[in-house]
């Protein structure tokens, strides 16, 4: 939360652009135990748009464009007593294996990823599914600030849904018009350094539905 909160101070898109402090999420009400207040996105207003074309299409019309090279989708029950483990979103990894193999890469070649952090601990399991960290390993990775704008893979430099907010169904592609400023220098403050390759994944109600797109700038 805190990490999201500080990307999302550097985008005047964000929805919630507030320095935060972990008192300040530890002193926060209480929604669901564990989770708190600044544990949970905010439902915002927005809207977000892409053009989908071809390689030509796009060279005879602008010099700023990105490449997908991967995509996938997954499926997962939702009713969350079907599932072997609550630690884990069986969606995400199946998408993320389809897009890593369309796209010839692994999680190791990802630069930079914008993910469904609808609660913090949702980024937590996404960053271990789709191959960030190990299982049970991504809280550490936070911890070690290698999920930070400067580690080794930047998680949500956007502010995420927990700051840049949640607009329902402009959040995904929202995700993606973050990765193309990533990838063509529009990013500003927050541009990751040297990125060639980032990754969105999103998903809807309890996971039963993810897709996974890799981009790659050009």
């Amino acid at each position: 939360a805190v990490k999201n909160h500080e990307n999302g101070l550097l985008n005047p898109k964000a929805h919630l652009r507030k320095k935060i402090t972990i008192d300040d999420v530890m002193n926060s009400a209480v929604v669901a135990s564990p989770l708190k207040l600044y544990d949970c996105c905010p439902f915002s207003d927005g809207a977000s748009s892409v053009i989908i074309c071809s390689e030509k299409f796009a060279k005879e019309h602008t010099k700023d464009y990105v490449e997908v090279i991967g995509s996938g989708r997954g499926g997962s029950p939702a009713a969350l007593q079907g599932r072997e483990h609550l630690t884990t979103i069986p969606s995400t990894r199946i998408a993320a294996e389809a897009a890593y193999k369309m796209a010839g890469i692994t999680p190791k070649d990802i630069d930079f990823a914008e993910v469904h952090d609808c609660f913090t601990i949702a980024e937590i399991i996404d960053t271990e599914d789709l191959g960030f960290f190990e299982k049970g390993k991504g809280v550490e990775g936070v911890r070690e600030e290698q999920t930070s704008r400067k580690g080794e893979i930047p998680i949500n430099p956007s502010g995420g849904l927990k700051s840049k907010g949640h607009p329902i169904g402009a959040t995904g592609v929202g995700q993606i018009a973050e990765v193309f400023e990533q990838l063509t220098g529009k990013a500003g403050e927050r541009t990751i350094n040297d990125a060639k390759i980032g990754l969105t994944q999103n998903f809807g109600a309890t996971g039963a539905s993810c897709a996974v797109h890799i981009f790659k700038s050009v």
